[in-house]
């Protein structure tokens, strides 16, 4: 597949690192990863795997399923503690009560809370 090459040759290149220290990583040769990036040969799942986990990215963005690095279907959605009088007092001790915008900072991030339903 001629875009999972290009996918991986452009991750390595992207932070400048050499074959050599990518294949050393890996625990390959440097001529397996010039055959995965010239198209020569097709990695194993767990070496794409490996891929995805270093440069943090979709095993979607690596096939060329999207070119979002994220992924295809996915979508950050935050988990806020259900624990409202936790997150309340928390929300108190990150602001300095001398602040001139100490309430209204305070006052939007409880508003963005209950919103994700959050703090109630």
């Amino acid at each position: 597949m001629k875009i999972l090459s290009e996918r991986l040759r452009g991750l390595r290149e992207g932070i400048k690192i050499s074959q050599t220290k990518i294949a050393n990583l890996i625990g390959t040769t440097q001529t397996s990863v010039n055959r995965y990036e010239t198209d020569g040969a097709t990695p194993t799942a767990e070496t794409l795997v490996w891929y995805a986990d270093y440069f943090d990215v979709s095993l979607d963005y690596i096939f060329g399923r999207t070119d979002k690095p994220q992924g295809a279907l996915y979508e950050y959605k935050p988990k806020f503690v259900q624990s409202s009088d936790e997150m309340k007092h928390f929300v108190e001790m990150c602001f300095d009560p001398r602040s001139p915008m100490n309430d209204r900072l305070k006052q939007t991030l409880l508003e963005m809370l209950s919103e994700s339903g959050g703090a109630k």
